[in-house]
C-alpha cells in the first residue's frame, strides 16, 4: 500500500507517517521544510496513491493568524492544487484536515459558551469563521465536497487543539511546557488567560482519525476531548504535575493575540466511533518526564 503524507515534516505529520508505516503503508513523504514545496509535487506528479493525508498548511499559531492573514491565506492555493491533482489522480482515500477555526467566531465569543457541534457548519450559508485561516478551511471543506461528487472518497475532520511534547513553540501547550522545564520566575500568558480550549493529544487524533477511515464514515468529524480548559486552568495543571510554582507568579500579556473566548467541542459523533485515551493531565505528565529526560 502507498501513502502520500502532505506536510510530514510537520507537527502532525511528525506522528502520522510512522503511525502508518506500523500499518505497512510505503509512506511518500512531501514538506516545503524538506526542499519541495507541495504544491510543485502536485503540479508535476501523476503518481497513484491509496491513502492522502493532505496537511500542509501555514498555520504558525495565534500570532500568524491574526498577525499574517495573506500569508495565512496561502493554504487556498495549497488545497486547490491538492485537489485538482487528485481529480487527476483518483487516489484511493483522501484525508483532509480542516480546523475547528472554520466554526463561526459568533458561537465562540465571551459569554456564549456553545460546545460546537458538525452541523453548525453551513457552507451553504454565509458564516464568520476564524480570521483566514479558518476562511482557507471552510473552503478546503467546499472543495471536498465537489471533489466528492466527482466520485472521489474525502474524508473531513476538525481537530480542536491538538497538543504534545514535540510541538512548535508558536502554541500554548509547548511554550507552557517549555516555562515550567525552564522553571521561569514569572509565568506568561497571553490575555487574561480565560480563553478556553479544547486539548486532545496527538496520538488520539491520528488514531482517532484512522478510526473513522477504517469505518469509511465521510462525514465530518470533530476531533476533541470534549473538555473545556483554560489558559489558566493549562498553567495550574502544569504547576500541579511538575510540582512547582513560579516565583512571581502568572503575568497576563493582555496586548498580545488571544482568539476567540471559548472553543470546546461537542464530540458525540467521535465517541461513537472512537474514545480518546490520554488525559490532558496524562500528556502533561508525559510531555515533562520527556523534557526532563533530554
Amino acid at each position: 500500500m502507498k501513502a502520500l503524507v502532505t506536510g510530514s515534516a510537520g507537527f502532525v505529520g511528525r506522528h502520522f507517517v510512522p503511525f502508518l508505516e506500523r500499518r505497512g503503508y510505503v509512506v511518500t513523504e512531501v514538506d516545503i521544510k524538506n526542499g519541495l514545496d507541495c504544491r510543485d509535487f502536485f503540479r508535476n506528479s501523476s503518481e497513484k496513491f491509496d491513502l492522502v493525508v493532505h496537511l500542509a498548511a501555514i498555520v504558525g499559531g495565534r500570532a500568524t493568524i491574526e498577525g499574517e492573514p495573506l500569508s495565512v491565506a496561502t493554504d487556498l492555493s495549497i488545497d486547490a492544487e491538492m485537489f485538482n491533482w487528485a481529480m487527476e489522480t483518483r487516489p484511493g482515500k483522501i484525508i483532509y484536515y480542516s480546523s475547528s477555526a472554520a466554526y463561526p467566531t459568533q458561537l465562540q465569543s465571551h459569554g456564549t459558551y456553545v460546545r460546537l457541534h458538525e452541523a453548525m457548519i453551513n457552507l451553504d450559508a454565509v458564516q464568520n469563521p476564524d480570521e483566514s485561516y479558518g476562511w482557507a478551511k471552510l473552503t478546503g471543506e467546499m472543495l471536498a465536497g465537489y471533489a466528492r461528487r466527482a466520485g472521489l472518497k474525502v474524508y473531513i475532520f476538525r481537530p480542536f487543539s491538538g497538543y504534545g511534547f514535540d510541538q512548535d513553540l508558536n502554541y500554548p501547550f509547548p511554550s507552557f511546557l517549555k516555562r515550567v522545564l525552564d522553571r521561569v520566575e514569572e509565568f506568561e500568558i497571553w490575555g487574561d488567560g480565560t480563553q478556553v480550549r479544547d486539548f486532545i493529544h496527538i496520538d488520539d487524533v491520528v488514531e482517532g482519525t484512522m478510526a473513522f477511515v477504517d469505518k469509511d464514515i465521510i462525514t465530518p468529524v470533530n476531533l476533541g476531548w470534549g473538555r473545556p480548559t483554560s489558559f489558566n486552568e493549562l498553567a495550574e495543571l502544569f504547576f500541579k504535575s511538575a510540582n512547582w510554582t513560579p516565583k512571581n507568579g502568572i503575568k497576563h500579556l493582555l496586548d498580545k493575540p488571544k482568539g476567540v473566548m471559548y472553543r470546546c467541542s461537542d464530540n458525540s459523533l467521535m465517541l461513537e466511533v472512537f474514545c480518546p485515551k490520554i488525559t490532558l493531565e496524562q500528556g502533561i505528565k508525559n510531555a515533562l518526564e520527556v523534557g526532563l529526560n533530554e
